[in-house]
Formats: C-alpha cells, sequence, structure tokens
C-alpha cells in the first residue's frame, strides 16, 4: 500500500509565502516523477510543475518565478514553496507521483487528498 500525504495549507495574505509538503509511505521502492496539480472550485484540475527522480524541474507559466518544487528523495518527499501568492492562487493542492512499489515491476500513478491554500487579506 502505497500512500501521498499532503501538508502545509492554509490562510496566507496576498505576497506571502506557504511551504506545502507531499510525503510518499508505504512499500515504495523507486519514485519516478513527482508533480503539484491545483483545483479551484468551479475549475479543472490543473499542472502547478513537475519534478524528475534527478530534481530537474518544469512549471506552468502562471508560477514560474514564483514556486519552486524540490524533493528529498531519502525522505520521499516533495516540497512547493509558494511565494508572492495571489488573489488567484486560492485551490486545492494535489501531489501526484509515478511510483514502483517493492516487489513490482509495474509503475502506477498515485495521488494525495489534497491540501486548500487560501489567500485573502
Amino acid at each position: 500500500q502505497v500512500q501521498l500525504v499532503e501538508s502545509g495549507g492554509g490562510l496566507v495574505q496576498p505576497g506571502g509565502s506557504l511551504r506545502l509538503t507531499c510525503a510518499a509511505s508505504g512499500t515504495t521502492a523507486y519514485i519516478y516523477t513527482m508533480g503539484w496539480y491545483r483545483q479551484a472550485p468551479g475549475k479543472q484540475r490543473e499542472l502547478v510543475g513537475t519534478i524528475s527522480s534527478s530534481g530537474s524541474t518544469n512549471y506552468a507559466d502562471y508560477v514560474k518565478g514564483r514556486f519552486t518544487i524540490s524533493r528529498d528523495n531519502a525522505k520521499n518527499t516533495m516540497y512547493l514553496q509558494m511565494n508572492s501568492l495571489k488573489p488567484e492562487d486560492p485551490a486545492v493542492y494535489y501531489c501526484n507521483a509515478d511510483i514502483r512499489r517493492a516487489g513490482s515491476i509495474r509503475r502506477d500513478d498515485y495521488w494525495g487528498q489534497g491540501t486548500q491554500v487560501t489567500v485573502s487579506s
């Protein structure tokens, strides 16, 4: 069994910062690409950015220069540092990971339960 658990969401003022964490637990043999997505009310889920197992990152244009994704492979954990938060950033933020479980050759896509980010003065 593999689980992804996000934490770190909350309320922040415009221009403020938050750091989200995504921790993978369970029988993970290898975690490939990880990513952050977000979904605002009434909107489709959208990609925020991804990070490969070697640390290469890609970001959606609307977060470039403001958000930074990193990961600690030893801890099976990914982070999303969000700076200069804007009124259009509130959403439920989800983490996603491509994982091969221990004892398996198959790779599966996993999602966390999401964490709410609210930006308001």
